[in-house]
């Protein structure tokens, strides 16, 4: 169900769920369901990390990205950093390598909330950088993307990055549907987004959900976080609520200049 690392105990409740088969687990990070293939500099600030995660650009020298996608808080050398590219194996993708991390201090798993870190990398990148939303978000359709899976069946993530418009679901329903499968959503901390047409998946996890600011302008709204499969019926993908976090990760980040 995590869109990067499998869970061992919400394996275990979504075993023991009807609507959960063998084989279609909850996956770890997601790649987008229903989505297109982006030109190249549609997204700039969008970058891919070597762990498998996605993640945007938000100070030329610091990453986010989803606190389930990282070990921990503290000096970290092992993440490779692409960006630059919507195709992974351009010859114009810059690379970067983390120096260390910051990850939210209440974190336990994905489905508790809490889901975010902050990388800061051995060198700044010379690419836009995205702003964060400063306003909760109502009922609309966003973006999201992702260099992940396009179906829940894949073998294996995809090499150009993909992104899709996805629909929220209100948290009432979306609480309801996980309830089901013995999961408490912690409602202002995650957003539900979502159809059986257009969805996060496996390897999208730390990637961006998008929405417009005030002036127009594109801003970050969530984090893919976790979901059921890919695009299945009534399970929406959980993002991690930016508008909530935004203060700690401004608070970090200067941590890490």
């Amino acid at each position: 169900m995590v869109r990067k690392a499998t869970m061992l105990a919400l394996v275990a409740v979504l075993l023991s769920s009807q609507s959960a088969q063998a084989g279609s687990l909850v996956r770890p990070a997601r790649d987008v369901v229903g989505g297109l293939v982006a030109p190249q500099g549609k997204f700039p600030w969008a970058v891919r990390l070597s762990m498998g995660c996605g993640g945007t650009l938000i100070e030329p020298r610091v990453v986010l990205t989803a606190g389930h996608c990282v070990d921990g808080t503290g000096k970290n050398e092992s993440i490779q950093v692409t960006a630059g590219v919507t195709d992974l194996k351009s010859r114009r993708a810059q690379t970067a390598r983390s120096e260390r991390v910051i990850r939210a201090e209440g974190f336990v798993d994905e489905t508790r909330g809490d889901d975010w870190a902050v990388v800061r990398l051995d060198k700044p990148l010379r690419l836009p950088t995205l702003p964060l939303a400063q306003d909760p978000i109502g009922a609309g359709a966003f973006v999201v993307m992702g260099w992940g899976q396009t179906q829940e069946a894949s073998i294996q993530q995809e090499e150009r990055l993909h992104y899709a418009t996805v629909p929220i679901v209100p948290d009432a329903k979306c609480a309801a549907a996980y309830q089901k499968a013995g999961v408490t959503l912690v409602p202002e901390e995650h957003l539900c987004a979502g159809s059986t047409t257009a969805d996060a998946c496996q390897g999208d996890s730390g990637g961006p959900m998008i929405g417009h600011g005030r002036r127009g302008e594109w801003v970050q709204v969530g984090i893919v976080s976790w979901g059921l499969g890919c695009a299945r019926d009534g399970y929406p993908g959980v993002y991690t609520q930016l508008s909530t976090f935004r203060p700690a990760i401004r608070a970090a980040v200067r941590k890490l200049r």
